[in-house]
């Protein structure tokens, strides 16, 4: 298994280091524009292996010819936030970043697995797809495992439980819209709203809506990547193991929930083949026109990047 992370900046850094200290492949290759970045922090990702006991070989380059023959491709280049931006701000620049990089590296591995984690996500997700020209199924992106365990975390605050035992879902766009679904959402078995009243419920939510822009209005030159980059090596898991897991994912729709050619936060389920099946959840009216909200806000970002 060879695994190239595109960009290594905070994000890709940190992926990378989980993808070799999990083990999850034999070999993964950080690329980044940068001359000395990528080879500076995989040489040092190099020598932790033998503290963690993580034999996988991790190098860095500026070469998408060393990226060659790759199962997996985790897309983490971009631009981060800044406070009082949108994920949807950074969509010019993205757009050209994620064209050129993915342009590159599914050239060099055409056989190969894309997980977009670069924002806006779901556009860019929708990008890397145009520009691979590679199946749907094998071309996805990490966002809802990422909303998810936001809200786990926060309820896990809230009630001072453990955060296995909390079961939730946050499906749509990887931003404002998304929709978090407090009815599906468990502690022990418990629905949420047993465990506090509706106004906590609902503030919880928010903040799980903006739990990125939390992140950047402290940091202020930079965004979240701890979060995102375990997410997506959850992600990259499932498909190295075929775990087969349930995983809410950015995929390509193809009439679930009635849409069509657009790329949405849904249950998948991921395993060798990428995002090999789609599960649709009975969502109620409320929970339906909070959907379509979504999808229409990615709609409309799409026609912006003039893909």
């Amino acid at each position: 298994m060879k695994i190239t992370v595109i960009g290594a900046g905070n994000v890709g850094a940190t992926t990378a280091l989980m993808l070799a200290q999990q083990q999850l492949a034999k070999e993964v290759v950080v690329v980044d524009i940068l001359e000395g970045i990528p080879e500076g922090k995989s040489l040092d990702m190099l020598q932790s292996g033998p503290v963690h006991g993580s034999d996988t070989f991790v190098r860095g380059t500026t070469d998408y010819n060393e990226t060659a023959n790759s199962d997996i491709i985790v897309m983490t280049a971009g631009l981060a936030r800044k406070p009082g931006m949108s994920r949807d701000d950074l969509l010019a620049a993205n757009t050209k970043i994620v064209k050129d990089a993915i342009g590159s590296a599914s050239a060099k591995s055409p056989n190969a697995i894309i997980v977009v984690v670069s924002n806006p996500l779901d556009v860019m997700t929708y990008v890397a797809l145009k520009v691979s020209k590679f199946p749907h199924k094998r071309v996805f992106g990490m966002a809802g495992i990422l909303d998810t365990a936001r809200l786990r975390a926060f309820i896990a605050m809230e009630l001072n439980v453990s955060v296995r035992d909390i079961s939730a879902m946050v499906l749509g766009g990887h931003g404002d819209t998304m929709v978090p679904l407090p009815r599906l959402t468990t502690v022990g078995g418990i629905p949420i709203g047993n465990l506090m009243p509706q106004e906590r419920v609902d503030a919880i939510m928010q903040r799980t809506r903006g739990g990125g822009a939390e992140i950047v209005k402290f940091l202020k030159t930079g965004s979240a990547y701890y979060a995102p980059a375990a997410a997506a090596a959850e992600m990259v898991d499932s498909i190295v193991k075929d775990r087969k897991r349930i995983l809410p994912c950015c995929a390509y729709l193809t009439g679930e929930y009635g849409e069509k050619d657009i790329y949405m936060g849904v249950p998948v389920v991921l395993g060798r083949g990428g995002a090999e099946r789609i599960l649709e959840m009975p969502l109620n009216d409320e929970e339906k026109a909070l959907f379509k909200k979504s999808i229409d806000h990615v709609r409309g970002t799409i026609a912006k990047a003039n893909i």
